[in-house]
């Protein structure tokens, strides 16, 4: 699982970039390509660690990718470097432009450049395909000759492929393209602080098939330095409850389709993340894979019951809380789990 933030020069990625991670990108300006952790902002996770204080606590994260490439070779950089992300963080600048229409214009001269840099690689696919006999084709060549003209229309006509209908299948076997355009994205405008507004003008408007979120990463980075309670103090003027880089750190989470279900061990509370609709045994594989191939049961409870019914695991136990899963469980968000096995 990773992120990958993408931008226009001066957008301010690199600054978001910071702000999620902690990571200082424009001190490394030097290396290519610059990565960190994003720490996924849960209240329950918090509780958790509230009630566990002698634990160690490990909150989920999300590894976030941070590109800069110039020159010719731009583009192959960007690809290369970023084809392991699994949805992509689009920068736009509002800060510097306050105008909502041209703020739409620089998302889309970034976007158009997406769609050309895909349209390239399936016009070079189709090309060699073409030029295959059908004997000398595989599998994945024969599936690839009849899908690939569905996304070259698309392309051509300027949008995106991830709305273009490829099923599971389809979709798995494109992966080595790495195209920009089939992974989700997130727009996320840093604007200035006194035209928060800027980021709503700009998703009526655009009406982009992408979900939209505001964020003045100049405000975001002063706020990094101060501690909760002072953050809530300098937010307050402001109309605001939180910092924005939770919301955008969150909404990157929800776009990979991510969940998180927490353990509370010996040594530490930990929150684990796991595609949604993960069934019992693989959740207890991101544990460690004998979890998962000598798999006999899971004990569940989820973070609101265990809120209401105590809050010890033995307890729990004794008063019959917990309930015993099989191996066709689909794990939810927030539950609290201890796995059975025996390998």
């Amino acid at each position: 699982m990773e992120i990958g933030i993408v931008g226009l020069p001066q957008s301010g990625k690199s600054t978001l970039f910071e702000i999620m991670t902690g990571t200082k990108s424009r001190d490394l300006h030097g290396e290519t390509v610059v990565r960190g952790q994003a720490t996924v902002p849960d209240a329950r996770f918090d509780r958790l660690a509230s009630v566990f204080p002698d634990l160690r606590a490990v909150p989920a994260r999300i590894p976030v990718t941070d590109v800069h490439a110039a020159g010719e070779k731009a583009w192959e950089t960007l690809r290369q470097s970023l084809s392991g992300a699994d949805g992509l963080l689009h920068v736009v600048d509002g800060f510097t432009i306050p105008e909502v229409d041209e703020v739409i214009a620089s998302y889309r001269r970034l976007e158009d450049d997406l769609v050309l840099s895909d349209l390239m690689v399936v016009e070079n696919r189709i090309e060699k395909l073409r030029k295959m006999s059908r004997t000398a084709m595989k599998p994945l060549d024969q599936l690839h000759l009849a899908i690939l003209p569905r996304a070259l229309e698309r392309l051509e006509a300027g949008l995106p492929l991830r709305e273009a209908g490829f099923s599971e299948e389809e979709a798995f076997s494109l992966r080595s393209f790495s195209f920009w355009t089939i992974r989700p994205e997130l727009v996320v405008i840093n604007t200035a602080e006194d035209n928060l507004a800027l980021a709503e003008a700009f998703r009526e408007k655009a009406a982009p098939s992408s979900p939209v979120i505001g964020i003045c990463c100049q405000l975001e980075a002063d706020l990094t330095g101060l501690s909760p309670e002072e953050q809530k103090e300098f937010l307050a003027p402001l109309g605001l409850e939180e910092p924005a880089f939770g919301r955008v750190i969150r909404a990157a989470f929800a776009l990979l389709n991510r969940i998180s279900f927490f353990t509370i061990g010996k040594e530490e509370v930990k929150a684990w993340v796991i595609p949604a609709e993960t069934k019992a045994p693989r959740a207890a594989g991101t544990i460690h894979k004998d979890f998962e191939r000598g798999f006999i049961k899971a004990e569940v409870i989820h973070f609101e019951e265990f809120e209401t019914s105590g809050k010890s695991w033995a307890a729990l136990k004794t008063a019959g809380k917990l309930r015993l899963e099989g191996k066709e469980y689909v794990v939810r968000d927030g539950d609290i789990i201890q796995f059975r096995f025996n390998v």
